[in-house]
């Protein structure tokens, strides 16, 4: 049996203060998962049919997922006799190693990190995602980190049906140093799309973020909402919007599944970001969204502060569940 933490262990000086930040943050996650696995094992001996129902259960009430469970199980039937006993710290290996292969990685054209290297500019990103999922504040936390690598960045303040997303986004450009482009309340939010890329292509920006509406409740009107937008930005930057970030709230376990469902098939979205990990015993959801939708996950939030949204590390993440 391959060793998978040892595989992808850090040296003790590369440990960086992220992946102690996650471990820190995936506490309930953690707790949760890892206490009923341990109940898994009492008094078992073997990998069985009836202890792979027990698992698939254990990961359902993790909020991993109906179709990554299956998976998983499926892929752990592959792997293990059902004759040969597999000790706990041997699943946690497999599960380990299993949940990295379903996770996918970021590819071109989105930026790899915040530098921006090799990237076209300006770097277009449309941000989606459902009301009170964090999604306005993920947006100043990212132009925070931008401004602070010395990045000009302008944003777009397209949730223009709540006031509080104006005011908010207003209030984080203000923090970070960087431009807006404001048309108000009860205003066209393409044409807010469409002057945020104009300013940033006509003043040599490097980002364009772009808030949008979080509403759920007309699917049609999403979806021709987000193509109009995609389709004002396209008129000065052909090749974007180059990153369509989807927010979603890990507090909200599996509804977080229904709202990736219908923004993958209003936009082309292909980045998420996870917010509210602190605190939440439903890490899980990252596994199976990421899985089921074949969407990266490029940020993690962790706290309030602008520092605690995360470049995320799938191994960090994955090491922060299974070791104690």
């Amino acid at each position: 049996m391959f060793n998978w933490f040892s595989k992808n262990k850090a040296k003790p000086e590369e440990v960086t203060p992220e992946a102690v930040q996650t471990q820190q943050a995936l506490e309930k996650t953690r707790t949760g998962f890892l206490s009923k696995l341990s109940r898994l094992f009492t008094g078992k001996r073997q990998i069985d049919a009836a202890f792979l129902d027990e698992l698939e259960e254990v990961l359902l009430t993790s909020d991993v997922g109906v179709e990554t469970t299956v998976q998983i199980i499926e892929n752990l039937e592959k792997r293990v006799s059902k004759e040969a006993y597999v000790s706990q710290d041997e699943l946690h290996e497999l599960l380990a190693d299993e949940i990295a292969k379903l996770m996918p990685d970021i590819s071109s054209p989105v930026a790899q990190d915040l530098s921006l290297n090799g990237a076209s500019t300006p770097y277009v990103v449309l941000v989606v995602g459902v009301n009170g999922v964090g999604k306005t504040t993920t947006i100043g936390k990212l132009a925070h980190h931008y401004a602070q690598l010395g990045k000009k960045v302008v944003l777009g303040a397209g949730d223009t049906f709540r006031a509080a997303a104006v005011e908010q986004l207003t209030i984080w450009q203000n923090r970070a140093g960087v431009s807006i482009v404001s048309h108000g309340m009860n205003t066209d939010p393409a044409s807010v799309a469409f002057d945020a890329v104009k300013k940033a292509v006509e003043e040599n920006a490097d980002v364009v973020i772009i808030d949008t509406a979080g509403r759920l409740h007309n699917k049609v009107g999403l979806m021709n909402e987000l193509s109009k937008i995609r389709r004002v930005v396209e008129k000065f930057k052909p090749d974007a919007p180059h990153e369509v970030l989807l927010v979603i709230d890990a507090t909200t376990g599996q509804n977080a599944f229904e709202q990736a469902k219908q923004f993958t098939a209003a936009t082309q979205v292909n980045t998420l970001a996870v917010t509210k990990l602190d605190g939440t015993a439903k890490g899980g959801v990252v596994i199976g969204v990421s899985h089921a939708y074949n969407l990266p996950v490029k940020y993690i939030g962790l706290g309030e502060k602008a520092e605690d949204l995360k470049l995320f590390n799938k191994y960090d993440f994955i090491k922060s569940i299974f070791v104690s």
